[in-house]
């Protein structure tokens, strides 16, 4: 069965990125300075029933040190249910292909190191150190080049 994925806005994928990713905090926590930005784009993927099962939201910015035209990516998240069947892959993919297709060279995160094999097993790269965002825990920054088939 193919996962359904799209572009869609902020709004449709909050209530899933404040849940897994800052339960308990104040939903304005949530929300990213970058989510409005021009170039910023938003992606959702959908159970059978319709629902949200993971989303993401990619922004154009340079990776610090790097003058390669980059998208970032945040809030990568998937609803415990859906973990493990492949709505996570799905929606970063459709991310990756519409960055690339945006003229990204290179996509990258600050990614949970609890995280960090997901995305190892993607193709991405570890670059540089862990370092802790207080509050959230610790992470690493995770680099890889887009790809229009992915």
């Amino acid at each position: 069965m193919a996962i359904r994925t799209a572009r869609v806005d902020v709004a449709e994928i909050f209530a899933l990125r404040h849940s897994v990713l800052l339960p308990g905090r104040p939903p304005a926590e949530a929300e990213f300075a970058e989510d409005g930005a021009p170039g910023a784009f938003h992606l959702a993927a959908y159970d059978p029933r319709g629902a949200v099962a993971a989303c993401v939201s990619f922004c154009p910015e340079l990776l610090p040190g790097d003058d390669t035209p980059a998208y970032r990516f945040r809030g990568m998240a998937s609803a415990p249910a859906a973990r493990g069947e492949g709505y996570g892959v799905a929606v970063l993919d459709a991310g990756l292909a519409e960055a690339a297709a945006r003229g990204a060279h290179l996509v990258w995160c600050n990614a949970r190191t609890s995280a960090a094999g997901f995305y190892l097993k993607r193709g991405f790269e570890v670059r540089g150190a862990e370092f802790v965002i207080e509050g959230v825990g610790p992470h690493v920054v995770m680099t890889t080049k887009p790809t229009t088939g992915a």
